[in-house]
């Protein structure tokens, strides 16, 4: 039964704007759903520039990792969408905040739109603690 497929939310993430699950465990991995600056108080998008709306994603994922027993020392891949390459650059200097030692694999792509305008999307892939 270890490896049965589990829907995984956390009430501090807004909810999802579309038919899906925030995060779906299988086995010892989770699987977690592209996540959007919005702000889990108003679910509003949060600031206009890329420093701010990564730190409100990376938040976010890091408060659903919390909530569902791991962390970001955990994440193994992430893929990021940013709606303009040029922003590549500072996005990096706040990814690389969080992820200061040993930081996971990663994709960024490029996209010509991101649902409600955002400027950035990540999704992740993690390890699940050892309990």
């Amino acid at each position: 039964m270890a490896n049965q497929k589990r829907v995984c939310a956390s009430d501090r993430l807004p909810p999802p704007v579309g038919p899906y699950s925030q995060a779906i465990a299988y086995g010892d991995l989770l699987f977690c759903s592209g996540i959007i600056a919005m702000d889990p108080e108003t679910n509003s998008i949060v600031g206009d520039d890329i420093e701010t709306q990564t730190r409100r994603v990376l938040d976010n994922l890091s408060a659903l990792l919390e909530d569902l027993g791991t962390g970001l020392d955990n994440v193994l891949k992430t893929t990021v969408f940013l709606s303009n390459m040029e922003d590549f650059k500072r996005f990096n200097a706040v990814y690389e905040s969080y992820f200061a030692s040993e930081p996971p694999a990663r994709s960024t792509v490029e996209v010509a739109r991101l649902p409600l305008d955002v400027l950035i999307e990540v999704e992740a892939i993690v390890a699940m603690s050892q309990q």
